[in-house]
């Protein structure tokens, strides 16, 4: 495969800012077309306003962000803390992947504080094995005979649920994307509240910054993300991203 595109599939509209768009702007400046989509609207994203009020708020949002990497935001429409590893569910992300047919997907880390993100990087590990399999059949799309290179982001804190800090698998220098993952991140203003009241967290940018520059401090980056690759049987062996970006990586 020679397509240039990449495609970040996360839980929540405001996830992929956090993780891994720094990335995703570096292969957007190589040529890369980019997509970015999350699991749910956000719905139950607020203190204040009902599902259907946030899920209209945090797409607007998602797409905004989305817009600054001339990206398309894709939602498969599932809901908060009830994304399930079940047959609608992963047939949703094989559609996407035989729509987008990416050959880099990004997912979330298979350890994370929070088990929509964990689940996501379950259906994201399957559909990109599965996508070309020609009798799993789903109307308007043919198979993508093709397994993508599929990366898994840092963590939430960059720890496990038991407070182990994950070990990257590359570091990614951003510093000269960071002001772009910064303004993206800022497009989803609902989630500052929403996490001051859930998480008692105040500093949205700063602890996004934070974890950047935690990474960079570790491999002589001033910000960086950091991915895991999977390499088990059928996956690709090569690493695509590297060969992408090479100079930002280490």
């Amino acid at each position: 495969m020679s397509s240039k595109i990449a495609l970040s599939v996360c839980s929540h509209p405001d996830d992929a800012e956090f993780v891994c768009t720094g990335t995703m702007a570096l292969l957007k400046k190589a040529g890369w077309t980019i997509h970015i989509a999350s699991m749910t609207p956000g719905d139950a994203g607020s203190a204040t306003l009902n599902a259907a009020e946030i899920s209209a708020v945090r797409r607007i949002e998602g797409a905004n962000a989305a817009k600054i990497l001339d990206a398309q935001y894709h939602c498969l429409e599932c809901e908060d803390v009830f994304i399930m590893y079940d047959k609608p569910t992963l047939l949703k992300v094989i559609k996407l992947l035989r729509e987008v047919k990416p050959t880099i997907v990004f997912a979330p880390s298979p350890q994370d504080y929070f088990i929509d993100h964990e689940i996501t990087s379950q259906l994201a590990r399957t559909a990109c094995f599965s996508c070309g399999i020609p009798n799993i059949i789903i109307p308007g799309t043919k198979p993508y005979a093709y397994v993508p290179h599929l990366y898994y982001a840092d963590p939430t804190g960059l720890v496990d649920i038991f407070g182990s800090e994950i070990v990257p698998g590359m570091y990614v220098d951003i510093t000269s994307v960071i002001e772009t993952k910064q303004k993206m991140l800022c497009c989803h203003k609902s989630q500052r509240d929403w996490l001051l009241v859930h998480h008692g967290m105040d500093k949205y940018v700063e602890t996004m910054k934070e974890y950047a520059a935690k990474r960079g401090a570790q491999c002589g980056f001033e910000y960086a993300e950091c991915f895991r690759q999977h390499l088990g049987q059928g996956y690709p062996q090569n690493n695509k991203l590297k060969e992408e970006i090479a100079a930002f990586v280490k």
